[in-house]
């Protein structure tokens, strides 16, 4: 069974032990969740970018809910204002969307749990935090998926063969989200560090979609008021 990039990538953020999203992810899962919908559109040849947009170029649906209701949305957007003084008008960029698709992460997410538990590789549990709060938790049933793609990641950073275009995606999204840290010791990611930027970098998407992330999350990082 093939997962999409948001269902790997999701995967890649949950705890295996407790069955909720890893505090590592952080704030920045939200818009590395909504760059991976962007991503397999783009790997399924539904969009592409150039300097200043990300653009439809196959408006035929993909046959996947999500992915389909994204690239409706994003064929609807006009790619110019309105008015051509509009202030509040901004280029319809990776950076845009990411953000504007991340504002429904939750809602996503959802939808992908929802999905893994079909597929049989998580279970849903209701249960309490801190015995009040409503909990709900996605324990693993199968660790095949995660453990294969976890060795598709690692095989690429530690060999040198040039990565599938997936893997080129997926890890520069998982580097600008933080995780890399889930997946390797401190000592080792340092060492392997070079190798992950040239994996990263190599697709003009993986550069857009992950630098994208990342300028979001350190913009979010420096107005968030420290407690």
């Amino acid at each position: 069974m093939s997962l999409t990039m948001p269902e790997e990538l999701l995967l890649l953020m949950l705890d295996d032990r407790t069955g909720r999203l890893n505090e590592q992810a952080g704030p920045a899962s939200n818009y590395a969740i909504a760059g991976a919908v962007l991503a397999e559109l783009a790997l399924r040849n539904r969009i592409d970018t150039d300097a200043r947009r990300l653009f439809v170029t196959d408006r035929t649906p993909t046959g996947d809910a999500l992915l389909d209701e994204t690239l409706a949305r994003i064929a609807a957007e006009p790619e110019l204002p309105a008015r051509s003084d509009d202030p509040e008008w901004q280029p319809r960029n990776s950076r845009w969307w990411i953000e504007t698709i991340g504002r429904d992460a939750d809602a996503i997410r959802e939808a992908l749990f929802a999905r893994l538990v079909a597929h049989g590789i998580l279970r849903q549990e209701e249960g309490r935090f801190l015995w009040i709060f409503p909990e709900r938790r996605y324990p693993m049933i199968s660790d095949k998926e995660e453990r294969e793609v976890k060795a598709r990641l690692m095989g690429v950073i530690f060999e040198d063969d040039i990565p599938e275009p997936r893997d080129s995606l997926l890890i520069g999204l998982v580097r600008a989200a933080g995780l890399l840290p889930l997946l390797l010791a401190p000592d080792t990611l340092d060492a392997a560090q070079p190798r992950i930027d040239q994996v990263a970098n190599l697709e003009e998407l993986s550069r857009s979609l992950g630098n994208a992330v990342r300028d979001i999350f350190v913009e979010m990082a420096r107005y968030t008021p420290m407690m």
